[in-house]
């Protein structure tokens, strides 16, 4: 029997190394050719590895969440070939699969509800066979680091799990609905690895802090203008994406950075260069099952608030859906994190370093303000920016959330030219 030594293939984009997320075979497992080998991770993506020979799994590189070089051994199979020298797939990298729907048989307890009834608790287990579930390799991964058991999940349409499915599981299994127990009240301890994307995230928040003097400026903003402003143009969007708050103020900010702009920013601390760009890169904080991501709507400067709603929704789909290109996270220039709704009063952002500089909308209130020796209604929105003060002023920061307060106060004005 001939042994083939599979080696991490080059990914691209210059990575030298990727963390191996989670091994799909073990030793003494028979795999076929194209068969799912492991999954790793590179600083933006998961790629799926598969084997391109059929035989049986002597070694594997290491455990989920060690590091290892391209072209380093990855697993060791054991063919049918006759007997003869090793074979290397170091000439040979295989191309990430085409995201398409796979089954597979998942451990635990089973049941398939039946989508054409609506009656009885979603949550109620039968001892039906286990069955296979049909999904993407995205909402597999995203399945895997929530620790969702797929074989739970309702299906609301079609014959496979999504990310939508996942979504309404998410939803219901923290209330009375969809996976209520008497034990809802405790949980086991668990011990979870920091590996995959929770590692990136760790990583890179841990490098800002140690690198980046944070300091934090917060104002708050009448927004009342604004908000009437937004409900008639959602009135009157004609098949347009709805409006939110965010694609105003990203309006609001690139008509305010001209004057401002050490902030639009990429501070490279080793070579002690601040590189401001005439451009606005506007990275775009998003949660996704796996964690936060941060893609970026390009030229944002150069979009039209219906453009901006429509990138806005279809970077955050891509993210969350693990479709995300390489281009889609790099090369951003400042970035707004919002919680929408759960926004807070105040927030203190970590700066998505190399950027200088973070701002976060805060939640939208109800308040009474004074009006000369009137009190009337508002709602106002506080504006939290977190800046780099290696490069960047109090004053200058001040300065500037003082003029997105203007154009925001004044909506007329993002539609002036």
């Amino acid at each position: 029997m001939a042994r083939f030594v599979f080696r991490l293939p080059d990914i691209g984009e210059g990575i030298t190394t990727a963390e191996i997320v989670a091994w799909h075979v073990k030793p003494g497992d028979r795999v076929e050719e194209d068969g799912k080998l492991a999954d790793v991770m590179t600083d933006k993506a998961t790629v799926e590895m598969e084997s391109p020979v059929a035989g049986t799994v002597m070694e594997l590189a290491g455990e989920a969440g060690d590091v290892i070089a391209i072209g380093s051994p990855l697993a060791v199979i054991e063919t049918g070939a006759p007997d003869g020298q090793e074979m290397s797939s170091s000439d040979r990298a295989p191309a990430p699969p085409a995201e398409a729907a796979t089954a597979a048989p998942v451990a635990g307890s089973a049941r398939q509800p039946d989508r054409d009834s609506d009656d009885g608790d979603p949550g109620e287990e039968t001892n039906a066979p286990r069955r296979a579930v049909l999904a993407s390799p995205a909402v597999r991964r995203r399945a895997m680091d929530l620790g969702i058991d797929l074989s739970l999940v309702r299906i609301a349409e079609g014959d496979r799990v999504r990310h939508s499915d996942l979504d309404a599981y998410l939803r219901y299994s923290t209330s009375e609905g969809y996976q209520a127990t008497d034990a809802s009240r405790s949980w086991a301890d668990k011990a979870v690895p920091v590996i995959g994307m929770r590692r990136r995230i760790a990583e890179a928040m841990v490098a800002s802090k140690r690198h980046i003097p944070h300091f934090t400026y917060v104002e708050e903003i009448d927004v009342t203008e604004l908000e009437r402003l937004r409900r008639q143009l959602n009135d009157n969007r004609a098949g347009r994406p709805t409006l939110t708050v965010l694609p105003l103020l990203i309006v609001a900010i690139c008509r305010s950075l001209p004057a401002f702009p050490m902030l639009n920013a990429r501070y490279d601390d080793e070579a002690g260069i601040v590189a401001r760009s005439g451009r606005v890169h506007l990275g775009m904080a998003t949660q996704t099952g796996g964690g936060l991501m941060v893609p970026v709507i390009r030229d944002a400067q150069d979009r039209n608030i219906w453009q901006l709603a429509a990138e806005i929704r279809r970077l955050s789909d891509a993210a969350r859906a693990g479709k995300a290109t390489w281009e889609d996270l790099s090369g951003g220039t400042i970035t707004v994190t919002s919680l929408g709704p759960l926004g807070g009063i105040v927030s203190t952002p970590v700066i998505n370093r190399p950027e200088v500089a973070i701002i976060a909308p805060n939640r939208i209130i109800d308040r009474p303000v004074f009006a000369g020796d009137e009190v009337r209604r508002a709602k106002m929105m506080n504006l939290s920016m977190s800046c780099d003060h290696r490069v960047v002023d109090g004053w200058d920061a001040a300065s500037f959330v003082q003029e997105v307060k203007r154009w925001l106060e004044t909506p007329v004005l993002l539609f002036a030219e």
